[in-house]
């Protein structure tokens, strides 16, 4: 009989001991859980950010070519005022 209780209390100190890494690996896996979910959200910002860039890009594109546009009208406009008033 003593053997089994010395077999039943070597039993439970290796529960109590798997027990006790369990709580601390279920902690971690769900942190791990919360991090992938957070790297997939600011993937996700990530991406749309990226596309904005790239419409801002364009816009500053497109504002470049009108304001060189006007740029040269307006110099045009100068010219012709200038010719008009004979200088």
């Amino acid at each position: 009989m003593a053997k089994l209780e010395l077999a039943a209390e070597r039993l439970t100190k290796a529960l109590n001991a798997l027990e006790g890494r369990l709580v601390p690996l279920q902690s971690a896996r769900a942190e791990a859980d919360r991090a992938k979910a957070k790297l997939a959200e600011l993937d996700s910002e990530r991406d749309r950010l990226l596309a904005r860039i790239v419409e801002l890009e364009d816009e500053a594109r497109i504002l470049s070519e009108i304001s060189e546009e006007v740029e040269g009208r307006l110099d045009g406009a100068i010219g012709e005022v200038r010719a008009a008033l004979g200088r």
